[in-house]
């Protein structure tokens, strides 16, 4: 296929099945609307913290030196250093490929994902567990990590796997390794694990409601363009006709 032909060819949709998607999604914005609230609610923030506060002495009598180090590396991969490079990479790859929804639903989830994590830390400002094991500055709620971290894989597999089983494998294991790092960065005592959660669930439903828009604007999108090319041809057709009549 040449890159004429390719260029020609329309983009694939970002979703398949947008109705069942839709409500995937809205099930899935629930779930961080409730533990923000639950935190910002003092009397269940008091129940949370003694949660919080068993983690960190489960985890130092539980903690081990081969699963520290492992706990470090995963940390290192959720540096702005090391994200910022493989967002760039991947905005970048999809307008090589005319995927212009696609790479919109990317950086619409990562930057939908910024804005909130520097709001909402603001807003909460939440103090982080004493004695962690690696460099931490602000406030840890929400973790950024376990936000960045499903938005950078999440959406990722959204934008460069096509709708189906693939789709949803890869998935599956993107959001696998976000929970993977959002406990071990708690293994750390980087976050509360509490902080751990809200972040996967807030960073995972940035990159679903990010996709989920996109592929509505471009499906009305090309519906009104559809419309606009059939409406001429309608205009014309029954004065053709009339033309065609007349001796």
């Amino acid at each position: 296929m040449s890159r004429l032909t390719a260029a020609r060819r329309p983009e694939q949709a970002i979703l398949s099945s947008p109705g069942r998607d839709t409500a995937v999604t809205a099930a899935m914005l629930a779930l961080p609307a409730v533990a923000f609230a639950a935190t910002a609610d003092h009397g269940v923030l008091a129940h949370i913290q003694r949660v919080d506060d068993a983690w960190p002495r489960l985890m130092v009598s539980a903690r081990a030196a081969p699963v520290t180090v492992i706990a470090k590396l995963v940390n290192l991969l959720g540096l702005a250093c090391v994200t910022l490079p493989v967002r760039i990479a991947i905005a970048g790859y999809l307008p090589r490929r005319r995927r212009w929804s696609h790479m919109a639903a990317f950086v619409a989830a990562v930057v939908a994902s910024e804005v909130l994590i520097g709001t909402l830390k603001n807003a909460y400002g939440r103090t982080g567990p004493p004695g962690s094991l690696v460099a931490t500055s602000g406030v840890p709620f929400p973790s950024r990590h376990a936000i960045a971290a499903p938005v950078a894989v999440v959406a990722a597999v959204i934008a460069l796997v096509p709708p189906g089983r693939r789709r949803v494998a890869w998935g599956t294991a993107a959001l696998g390794f976000s929970v993977l790092m959002a406990a071990l960065r708690a293994h750390l005592a980087a976050p509360w694990l509490s902080d751990a959660i809200a972040g996967i669930l807030l960073g995972t439903s940035c990159a679903l409601l990010a996709v989920v828009v996109v592929d509505a604007l471009e499906r009305r999108w090309q519906a009104r363009r559809a419309g606009g090319a059939r409406g001429p041809a309608r205009a014309h057709g029954p004065d053709t006709a009339r033309r065609a009549d007349r001796p």
